[in-house]
């Protein structure tokens, strides 16, 4: 029986409560270190242009190792506790790179070891989030909840990106860090006192790794899902490439400190709450097809304007690109999340959320290091262009012929049971 939604919004309901905000909090720490680290390379460090890049496909890398088997894992174990266990793995590992520095060991290696490690764990509770979520706020709730978790993500990845500049400014790179591996303990201390129970079998159910296979083969029959996956693999690809660049880019580029960087990118970051707060509006306005294919054609023109961002009045064109990508996102990212968690059977959504993700994903760590090969050969400038361009192109794949034909999305309760499912 789905839970459902309670009277007056989901932040009335305690778990939820706690939920979202270890999440907020831990998404700031999160958004610390994505900016951090790689100012961590570039500052202190001095390494190359592929070497920064090679940090995100490291963050990402594990999604094509592992993502397939933590669908299972979700599935097949309480996820709470593997939840738990995944932010007392990342705080530490956070931890051990301002140590290092302090005692003058720190390297690009250890760099990126911590950002694949983080990554692994970061794999396994993103996928035990998805499953846990229905859990707590019910197939009502979905929208709500995702718009409010998304919402908060971007708020505090504008917050973190901000703090990020300014704390490596004041602290020094390394020692910023510290307050993402306090994020982590947060975010695990909140899980801990959630009380509702968790779905999935008993603890004692095997683990084998074909149990992966019905996810896939929903996935790849499911006449909404494939091209939603499809988009978000090549989405991921291109934004990966600009995220993988964008400090380099403003720092040895545009010529702007770390301080200054890290607020511009903050403020660029803004559009995401506007994004994660329009898109239960959107949804009911035009449907869930027409407002994933309007936000992504208007998401990747708008990424065409980052490539053109300079010193002065031009750095409005980094702002206005990256506010109307992120607002793009974040949405897109509340409805088409909304619509899996709602669509899916219950048995069957780690899996499904892994395998999409493992193309999805996966395709962050390619992205990454095509973007540190195009930013060597052709400058990063000229390489922004040509990632902007794949972002823009990667929208074609919601004109599939199912999602164009503007359907809302079928309802579970209808649905649920069809034959990709079986």
């Amino acid at each position: 029986m789905t839970r459902p939604a309670p009277r007056g919004g989901l932040l009335r309901q305690r778990n939820f409560r706690l939920l979202w905000i270890g999440e907020t909090v831990s998404g700031a720490g999160s958004s610390m270190a994505a900016i951090g680290l790689p100012l961590l390379a570039v500052t202190v460090l001095r390494a190359s242009t592929f070497a920064v890049a090679a940090l995100t496909a490291a963050a990402y890398l594990p999604w094509l190792v592992i993502g397939l088997p933590a669908g299972t894992w979700a599935d097949r174990r309480p996820v709470r506790p593997l939840m738990i266990a995944c932010d007392a793995v990342a705080a530490l590992l956070y931890a051990s790179l301002p140590a290092a520095a302090w005692l003058h060991m720190l390297t690009t290696g250890q760099l990126v070891a911590v950002a694949l490690l983080a990554g692994a764990a970061s794999v396994v509770f993103a996928t035990a989030y998805q499953v846990y979520l229905p859990s707590l706020v019910g197939v009502a709730g979905l929208v709500e909840g995702n718009a409010w978790l998304q919402g908060s993500a971007s708020a505090a990845a504008i917050g973190g990106r901000a703090a990020a500049g300014l704390a490596a400014r004041a602290l020094g790179a390394a020692a910023a860090l510290l307050f993402n591996a306090a994020s982590f303990g947060v975010s695990a201390a909140c899980l801990l006192r959630i009380r509702a129970p968790a779905p999935g079998p008993s603890p004692a159910a095997p683990v084998l790794p074909g149990r992966a296979w019905p996810g896939i083969a929903f996935v790849a029959r499911d006449p909404y899902l494939r091209p939603l996956t499809f988009y978000a693999a090549a989405a991921n690809l291109a934004y990966a490439g600009n995220l993988a660049l964008v400090v380099v880019f403003l720092i040895r580029v545009v010529g702007l400190g770390s301080a200054v960087a890290g607020l511009l990118m903050a403020a660029g970051g803004a559009g995401g709450l506007l994004g994660a707060l329009l898109a239960p509006r959107l949804t009911r306005a035009f449907g869930t097809a027409r407002a994933l294919i309007l936000i992504s054609l208007g998401a990747g023109l708008a990424g065409l304007l980052i490539p053109l961002t300079g010193p002065g009045p031009l750095i409005a064109c980094y702002l206005a690109g990256s506010a109307l990508i992120a607002a793009g996102l974040a949405a897109i990212n509340v409805i088409a999340g909304s619509f899996r968690q709602g669509y899916c059977p219950p048995s069957l959504l780690g899996r499904v959320t892994a395998s999409m993700r493992f193309l999805a994903y996966g395709m962050i760590p390619l992205g990454a290091l095509l973007a540190g090969a195009l930013g060597t050969v052709l400058g990063v400038r000229n390489a922004l262009w040509v990632l902007q361009a794949l972002f823009a192109a990667a929208s074609l794949f919601l004109l599939a012929f199912r999602i164009r034909a503007g359907r809302p999305g079928p309802r579970p309760e209808r649905e649920r049971g069809s034959g990709a499912g079986q």
